[in-house]
C-alpha cells in the first residue's frame, strides 16, 4: 500500500462558525483570522494506492459552481485536484473508488463536473465506484433547512444517477464499520448524520482520515465544536470517545482542514486529550 496526500485546494471560512460557542480570544491562538473574521483552511483529501486499486478519499470543491458560490469561500493558493493527481503520476481516470467521507460540498464537489457542452453533469471519474452509505445518501438528498446549503443536488444526484454509486453497510449504533474496500470507518453522527471516517492500516500504524469529526489541531479541546454540526452534544461525545482510542492506540490523525498540520498525534494530559506532535503524515510513518 501507498498513501499520497493530496491539497485539492484552499479556502476561508468564518472563524465563529467554525468553533461554535468558543470565543474567538480563544480559537484565535491556534487558527488566527483575517480583519474580516475569515480563518484559512485546506481541502486535503487522500489517495490510496493498494493493489489494483486507486482509491481517492474526498474531493474537494470542485470547479462547477458559479462565481458568487465561490464568492462566500474566498478560494485562494494554486492547489487542485488535477495538481496533485498529477504529482504523483496519475490522473482521474486511473482512481478505481472514490469514498464519501459525507456530501457536504467542500467533501464531495469534485465529484462530479460539467459534461463537455455545459448541457448537465457527468462524474469526475469516469472509471470509478463511488461509496456512500444509505443513511447518509438519505439525510443529504432529503435535507433538513440547516444543512440544505451544503447539501447541493448538483454534486450528489448525478453520482447515483449515472450508476456508479454503491453502499457501504453501515448499522444504526455502529461506532466503527467494515467497508468493502480494505479498510473499516470510524462512523459518527454528530456533524451530519452516518459521516464516515476511514482507518488505514499501514506499516504497523493506524492512520484515521478525520473529515469534519476533527477539522484542525485547534479543535481538539472537547468544547471546540464547529456552529455547523448537526448534533453538538453528540459531536462533544463522540469526539470524546474517538480522542481517548487516539490517545490510547497512539492514532495518527490526517487533518482534511487544517491548513498548516497535515497530520498529528494526541496524548493523555490532566486536562484530558490534548496535542501531542503534528507534521507530515509521512514524517509519522
Amino acid at each position: 500500500m501507498k498513501i499520497y496526500p493530496l491539497n485539492t485546494g484552499n479556502f476561508k471560512l468564518d472563524g465563529g462558525a467554525m468553533f461554535g460557542v468558543v470565543p474567538k480570544s480563544l480559537w484565535q491562538r491556534t487558527n488566527p483570522a483575517d480583519a474580516n473574521n475569515m480563518c484559512s483552511w485546506a481541502m486535503r483529501s487522500m489517495l490510496i494506492e493498494d493493489g489494483k486499486r486507486l482509491i481517492l478519499i474526498d474531493t474537494g470543491i470542485g470547479d462547477k459552481q458559479d462565481a458568487k458560490f465561490f464568492g462566500y469561500y474566498f478560494m485562494y493558493g494554486d492547489d487542485s485536484l488535477d495538481k496533485g493527481l498529477n504529482a504523483h503520476g496519475f490522473t482521474r481516470d486511473d482512481i478505481t473508488d472514490v469514498f464519501l467521507t459525507h456530501l457536504h460540498f467542500d467533501h464531495c464537489g469534485g465529484a462530479i463536473k460539467w459534461n463537455n457542452d455545459k448541457t448537465g453533469f457527468e462524474p469526475s471519474f469516469k472509471n470509478a465506484t463511488f461509496w456512500s452509505n444509505k443513511r447518509h445518501w438519505n439525510w443529504a438528498t432529503k435535507p433538513n433547512a440547516r444543512e440544505k446549503a451544503s447539501f447541493l443536488k448538483e454534486n450528489i444526484l448525478p453520482i447515483q444517477e449515472s450508476g456508479q454509486l454503491k453502499f457501504i453497510d453501515v448499522a444504526q449504533d455502529a461506532f466503527v464499520a467494515p467497508t468493502p474496500l480494505g479498510f473499516d470507518a470510524v462512523v459518527v453522527n454528530g456533524h451530519t448524520d452516518a459521516q464516515m471516517c476511514p482507518i488505514l492500516n499501514y506499516n504497523g500504524n493506524k492512520i484515521v482520515f478525520m473529515a469534519d469529526l476533527l477539522p484542525s489541531t485547534g479543535h481538539i479541546p472537547l468544547p471546540y465544536v464547529m456552529g455547523y454540526d448537526t448534533r453538538p452534544l453528540l459531536t462533544l461525545t463522540e469526539k470524546e470517545r474517538f480522542l481517548n482510542m487516539a490517545a490510547d492506540e497512539n492514532l495518527i490523525l490526517f487533518l482534511e482542514h487544517d491548513s498548516v498540520n497535515e497530520a498529528c498525534t494526541v496524548k493523555h494530559t490532566e486536562k484530558g486529550v490534548r496535542l501531542n506532535n503534528t507534521g507530515l503524515l509521512s514524517e509519522f510513518l
